[in-house]
């Protein structure tokens, strides 16, 4: 009886160590994407707010929409490729199909990981996995 209750009490040591370091860590990464969320807000206004809207709603057949977008949430690494260098060809949004180039903006990979952050949760878009500057690193390349 007393192995059962001294096993009982060093598990129950060892998972609270362990959920005080998970809601540590979410914590400390639920802030880094708030700051990432700002910056990224900021880079937007300058940078593609002239094309998708101050609301991200775009110019229907001519500019996607970022708002509640299907191709942002559902192609994340193409929505990043898109930001780093550019789009060519056709993209489908929502169900409607744009043709129009979107040259690359000349941003660096965490200007980029900013704005991806901004554009994910904001308009009606959630994401709550954070992009990173190697995220943007890594899907730049391909």
């Amino acid at each position: 009886m007393k192995k059962v209750l001294l096993i009982f009490f060093l598990s129950y040591i060892i998972y609270s160590f362990t959920e005080k370091e998970q809601k540590y860590q979410k914590i400390n990464q639920d802030s880094k994407l708030i700051e990432s969320i700002k910056r990224g807000k900021e880079i937007y206004i300058d940078m593609c707010v002239t094309c998708h809207l101050p609301n991200g709603q775009g110019i229907p057949r001519v500019f996607p929409p970022l708002a509640n977008s299907d191709y942002l949430l559902s192609k994340r690494a193409e929505s990043i490729r898109a930001i780093k260098n550019g789009v060519k060809g056709k993209i489908v949004v929502n169900g409607v199909t744009y043709r129009q180039i979107m040259p690359p903006l000349g941003l660096e990979n965490d200007e980029v990981a900013d704005v991806m952050n901004y554009i994910t949760n904001a308009w009606g878009n959630k994401n709550l996995k954070m992009i990173t500057v190697n995220e943007v690193e890594m899907e730049s390349k391909n």
